[in-house]
């Protein structure tokens, strides 16, 4: 019994359940590298000869606005918080670009659309921090009526403008050498921005305090008010940036155009190590966690299924890959 007992005490502890879920839990860059790696095989496997330099370069440049909206996921659920308005505000703040840009020159148009995501991102911040909103509700209550507005200013401009902007469409689907996406230019500073506020400023440390333990967090100073409503601004913004970026890739401004994308943002920041409970996460789990995402749509559209089939397996194996992964971290 002693000698079982050793052996199985000697086996890595790597090689043990407890042991991967621990894994999953302190180091998730490294099962989801593994989990990326896997999903380009099998790319490479269903079509032969897609893995490429270009392939990957297409990857990375559709997974970048995601990325940035699942960002805004992972700084939000720090704090226990999520934002489901990232969509509305990604969609119109391309929108009013699009609407602007003839009248008042790209500059201007671009600086009115951020002031107007920064002042949805206030609005929420305000309802979550001081009036104790639930940022479920808070956020999915913001995305209506900014939605709502969108149309209204629809309506009242009947034409469109002078449609995505040239300089949107070069950055938000140009390659260079057809290999490196330009949109890396603002996606890399961005990236290294938010992965610095986490990890070296007492303002990310605020967040995973707060997200970890609130009522600690109350009783050794911190105005979590304050820091919510910083925190949705922020979030916010990054939705209006990941818009100009989205309407870029599409060649299209629409007051929907990122609707579709609330589910695997949230679903990148989870599968990326992100806990919904607060209190843990990172930015560079996320990235890849996006990337994921994106290599798995990838390879649905490389099966040929319809769109509506396409639809409904992509959503599934986003709800069972995120809901598993949690289950995974939480049990660690």
């Amino acid at each position: 019994m002693s000698a079982v007992t050793n052996s199985a005490n000697s086996r890595p502890k790597w090689r043990t359940s407890a042991g991967v879920r621990l894994l999953f839990r302190e180091r998730p860059i490294i099962p989801l590298l593994a989990l990326l790696a896997l999903l380009v095989v099998l790319s490479e496997v269903i079509r032969p000869g897609i893995v490429s330099a270009n392939w990957a370069g297409v990857m990375i440049r559709a997974a970048i606005p995601l990325a940035i909206l699942a960002g805004c996921q992972t700084i939000t659920m720090l704090t226990a918080g999520i934002d489901l308005s990232v969509g509305a505000v990604a969609s119109m703040s391309g929108f009013l670009v699009a609407t602007l840009v003839g009248d008042y020159g790209l500059v201007v148009a671009v600086v009115i659309a951020l002031v107007v995501s920064a002042l949805v991102g206030l609005v929420t911040g305000v309802g979550v921090g001081i009036f104790r909103v639930h940022p479920l509700i808070m956020t999915l209550g913001m995305s209506l009526v900014v939605l709502g507005l969108a149309n209204v200013w629809q309506i009242q401009k009947v034409q469109t403008g002078a449609g995505v902007p040239e300089e949107f469409r070069t950055l938000g689907a140009g390659m260079y050498f057809d290999v490196v996406p330009i949109s890396l230019l603002v996606f890399l500073p961005l990236a290294a921005l938010i992965i610095f506020g986490l990890n070296r400023t007492g303002y990310g440390r605020l967040l995973y305090a707060i997200g970890d333990n609130p009522i600690a967090s109350r009783l050794s100073g911190v105005k979590s008010w304050q820091v919510l409503m910083i925190l949705y601004v922020i979030a916010a913004v990054l939705a209006g940036i990941a818009g100009f970026l989205i309407s870029g890739l599409n060649n299209t401004a629409s007051v929907t155009l990122a609707d579709t994308a609330v589910l695997p943002s949230v679903a990148a920041a989870v599968i990326g190590g992100t806990s919904i409970l607060g209190g843990r996460g990172n930015f560079g789990g996320t990235i890849i966690g996006a990337l994921i995402l994106t290599v798995i749509s990838s390879i649905l559209s490389s099966l040929g299924y319809p769109e509506a089939v396409r639809q409904i397996l992509y959503g599934s194996i986003i709800v069972f890959v995120a809901a598993a992964y949690t289950r995974i971290t939480l049990e660690a």
